[in-house]
């Protein structure tokens, strides 16, 4: 198995401690943290703003290239209702923001090193927020943030894991952490930018969103000292031919980015047709004020933070008997599932009309815990087996299944209003639970390949 070496020795983020974790590990939580903060304040007013506003005919003709990009779509999906048009830029959207890692990762490896990649990313995502404020350059921005997005989500991430030595049993729990600070971004966006969004108007919820990722660049720059050395300049690993087990690690990699696409194609209908049942069919009152729509999309990133300690002392208590990374995306994929026959009752149960927001309430409760133990444990997978002079670019081609699963979450969300709501949760919960199974069944063929 090859994993990427902590350097702990020359490494002075890794050499002092803080709360049992290297200190650069704080600092990489809070840059995360503000880049998220950034990503999803963003995208809990993306579908609502095109359908509300921005796909309106007095204001699409304003949107500069999208006659041209609606006609494309049309002409492989026939014509578009500003609904489905709407699902379809989100899942491009989406998909492409998972896309662009691989050359992000290509980039870091072979030519800039993670840290300028990191830097450059940022600044290009500042400045696509900033352009979402205005609509005419609704399509530019949204290109600005996937690259963006593309040059800094790998290289984040595999700083996180250069922080621990081979075999160090903290990488999983350290992922997990990071994870929280993923998810205290994402709790505080929808907050911040969905409020301004709904109610001071949607341009400034969008720059709100520039000035989190402004910050999160910010504190990257600031932390230099405490970040690992090999993460500011191109690598100087010697590039030999790769060996029969890095290929067989790679390949374990790739056999699971199937399923977990299917997991993450049904994950993702949080921010598409879920906001759009909280909006229409979910009677939001409670104390006798409303809850705003964009607020339900805080609650999954408050349930990260709220539940991981609990999980990571969960897994800690097994010891022996814990679960092991490929098992753990099984059970998260079964428990995404369940959370969709969650909304399969809420459904039935409204029967047509409004149901009470304790239903959306107990759906992210329980896809909550099954995204913990799908997405940190992958990351942390990925750190553990990738070879080394490809560390970066692996992490972009796992990431690359974000790609998949966002096309998949709009042609799904395409299906919002023509199917009955109980069909299209019930055939979400089915995908969902069909990925686990596909795991479930790779777990015995790669235990030897990630000696995990």
């Amino acid at each position: 198995m090859t994993a990427a070496p902590a350097n702990i020795a020359n490494n002075p983020g890794a050499s002092t401690d803080r709360f049992g974790h290297p200190r650069a590990l704080t600092y990489l939580f809070a840059t995360e943290m503000w880049e998220r903060f950034s990503y999803y304040g963003m995208r809990a007013l993306l579908v609502l703003y095109m359908v509300k506003y921005l796909l309106d005919p007095q204001h699409a003709g304003q949107v500069l290239g999208l006659g041209p990009f609606r006609g494309a779509l049309e002409f492989v999906f026939g014509p578009l209702a500003p609904q489905p048009l709407a699902s379809q830029i989100y899942g491009f959207y989406t998909g492409l923001v998972y896309l662009t890692p691989i050359f992000g990762g290509l980039l870091a490896d072979r030519v800039l090193g993670a840290r300028r990649t990191v830097i450059l990313g940022a600044a290009l995502m500042a400045i696509g927020h900033f352009m979402m404020a205005f609509e005419h350059l609704f399509l530019f921005a949204l290109g600005f943030l996937i690259l963006g997005n593309g040059a800094f989500k790998p290289n984040i991430s595999t700083q996180v894991g250069r922080l621990y030595a081979p075999g160090d049993r903290r990488r999983d729990r350290a992922f997990s952490i990071f994870y929280v600070g993923i998810n205290l971004g994402a709790f505080l966006a929808p907050l911040v930018c969905g409020t301004l969004g709904e109610e001071l108007g949607w341009h400034y919820g969008f720059a709100a969103a520039g000035v989190g990722m402004t910050t999160g660049l910010v504190i990257y720059l600031a932390a230099t000292p405490a970040l690992p050395k090999d993460s500011f300049a191109k690598r100087e690993t010697v590039h030999g031919p790769m060996g029969r087990e890095a290929w067989l690690s790679i390949g374990a990699l790739m056999a699971l980015m199937l399923p977990v696409s299917l997991f993450w194609g049904t994950y993702e209908q949080q921010g598409n047709t879920i906001a759009l049942w909280a909006s229409e069919y979910t009677d939001r009152h409670l104390f006798g004020a409303e809850i705003p729509v964009t607020w339900f999309q805080a609650f999954n990133p408050f349930m990260i933070f709220a539940f991981t300690p609990f999980i990571v002392a969960l897994w800690r208590r097994q010891g022996a008997r814990e679960p092991s990374t490929v098992a753990k995306m099984a059970i998260g994929c079964f428990l995404n599932a369940a959370a969709y026959l969650v909304m399969v009752a809420a459904a039935w149960y409204a029967s047509g009309a409004q149901s009470s927001w304790l239903w959306l309430f107990a759906y992210f409760v329980v896809i909550t815990v099954g995204e913990l133990y799908v997405s940190p444990v992958g990351l942390s997978l990925v750190t553990k087996v990738a070879p080394l002079h490809l560390l970066s670019m692996m992490m972009g081609v796992w990431l690359s299944t974000n790609f998949i699963a966002g096309f998949l979450a709009g042609y799904l969300g395409t299906f919002w209003s023509s199917m009955s709501k109980i069909d299209f949760f019930l055939m979400l919960a089915i995908i969902s639970a069909a990925a686990g199974l596909m795991i479930a069944l790779l777990i015995r063929p790669l235990r030897a390949v990630l000696k995990d």
